[in-house]
């Protein structure tokens, strides 16, 4: 649990985790104060954002769609570039199926996609 027990203080450690930021470079000693400093706020901000501003995993239709944006495919294009049918594709898009095994990993490595959001764990 952070010590950062609301919003004002959120606020306030950020600007002062700027401050250090830029008062302190790569050539900085590691036993600097401001060093130190910014390594201990920096570390409760993480952990308040962690509580307060959670980050969820995206759904494999949103990551499939992005790269069907992304590199301007059709949906048969890419049910051909994954080896299924593309009413099996339109079908994990739209959440009404799960990819089996052999289609998860071909989805993971061939669209270049994390194998947790492929297999909805985490």
């Amino acid at each position: 649990m952070s010590p950062i027990i609301d919003d004002k203080q959120y606020k306030a450690i950020m600007a002062r985790i700027d401050e250090l930021f830029f008062a302190t470079d790569d050539n900085t000693p590691d036993d600097d104060p401001r060093l130190l400093e910014l390594d201990l706020l920096s570390s409760w901000v993480e952990d308040y954002e962690k509580e307060h501003f959670p980050i969820e995993v995206p759904s494999l239709p949103s990551v499939i769609n992005s790269r069907l944006a992304e590199n301007n495919w059709s949906q048969k294009e890419l049910a051909g570039i994954l080896g299924i049918t593309a009413p099996r594709l339109s079908a994990i898009l739209s959440g009404k199926a799960n990819p089996t095994f052999e289609q998860a990993r071909r989805i993971s490595t061939r669209l270049n996609i994390d194998p947790a959001i492929v297999l909805a764990v985490g």
